[in-house]
């Protein structure tokens, strides 16, 4: 099964801060990579994308990160939310969940490893859970 996700930057920060190939976090982004899952995202989140990624603490390579950027951009969905209305606990997290709101196709979620975040939702998923998600509902 192919879905949707908003990826969280956190996902990525830690897939790409991570040296163990079958963490979840990295096993979540290549699945974006790969197609298996298409990236939902809004120019908030492309630019927060950007600014995170980029800062000399993490010492990222810039070509990658620009590759990654670009492939989210080519191959995942334009989607400029409506503001909620919504209070979260970090107002920063609320590009994220305005955008999973704003694009509520059967199969989209919200991929966050800050769950504690986000209200209660059966869209708001772990990197752990969006696998098992992918992983249960695949052709047998």
């Amino acid at each position: 099964m192919i879905c949707c996700a908003v990826v969280d930057t956190n996902v990525l920060v830690a897939a790409l801060l991570s040296s163990k190939e079958d963490s979840a976090t990295v096993l979540i982004l290549n699945k974006v990579l790969a197609g298996e899952i298409i990236p939902v995202y809004s120019s908030t989140i492309l630019n927060e994308y950007r600014e995170v990624l980029l800062r000399p603490k993490f010492n990222f390579n810039s070509r990658l990160i620009n590759y990654l950027i670009s492939a989210i951009e080519k191959f995942g969905i334009l989607t400029e939310p409506s503001p909620s209305g919504i209070t979260l606990s970090d107002s920063k997290d609320l590009p994220f969940y305005e955008t999973v709101l704003a694009y509520q196709e059967e199969h989209t979620y919200l991929v966050t490893g800050n769950i504690r975040h986000f209200p209660k939702k059966p869209y708001i998923v772990t990197p752990r859970e969006m696998l098992n998600i992918l992983e249960n509902s695949a052709p047998r």
